[in-house]
């Protein structure tokens, strides 16, 4: 098996949620930069799954890859609530781009962090691009959707006074309900 196609394979089996896509296209750009990101440090499996999801908190439990997992389901749950509860009133939400937007937000981690004698750091890079930057250059060598790329770009503090699409207000209160809890 190749490189390439084991990497995809890693991917979906780290984060089934990208299946949700409907659109392939999408999903398979959504993919190609989760592949990307983990060829820049050659991240296994076992090292993914091993690393906390901020280093902006001490003794954090909650691994990266969980944390990915249970904010882009938060989103979706949240969608749905609305969906059903608003129905035709609800402001309109493009699902793929949340899910995308979600499963992305944190993607330039991988670049930001790095394993140094068995702990997660911040690297070298990682102390001059966060990665709500990094996430976004990814996803524009990606062609992803602006929209997608909004997502990534606003769901820190670095999107702090713009104007939110709605699929970004999904993922910035879901991803902080998740970081408060922990921090």
């Amino acid at each position: 098996m190749n490189a390439k196609k084991s990497h995809r394979d890693l991917v979906l089996n780290l984060l089934p949620e990208i299946n949700e896509i409907k659109d392939s296209e999408l999903k398979d750009k959504v993919i190609a930069c989760w592949e990307e990101a983990i060829e820049f440090r050659g991240w296994t499996e076992e090292l993914l799954r091993g690393i906390p999801f901020t280093l902006l908190a001490e003794n954090v439990k909650i691994t990266f890859i969980d944390h990915v997992r249970a904010v882009c389901r938060m989103c979706v749950a949240c969608d749905e609530v609305l969906d059903e509860i608003h129905g035709a009133n609800k402001t309109p939400v493009n699902r793929d781009y949340l899910i995308a937007g979600a499963m992305l937000a944190d993607v330039g981690k991988l670049l930001e962090f790095e394993i140094v004698n068995g702990k997660s750091i911040k690297s070298d890079y990682g102390k001059h691009i966060r990665h709500p930057f990094s996430g976004v250059g990814l996803a524009f060598k990606h062609d992803l959707p602006s929209e997608v790329m909004h997502v990534i770009a606003t769901h820190s503090k670095e999107g702090t006074g713009e104007k939110l699409l709605p699929e970004s207000i999904i993922f910035h209160h879901a991803d902080f309900i998740d970081f408060d809890l922990v921090k």
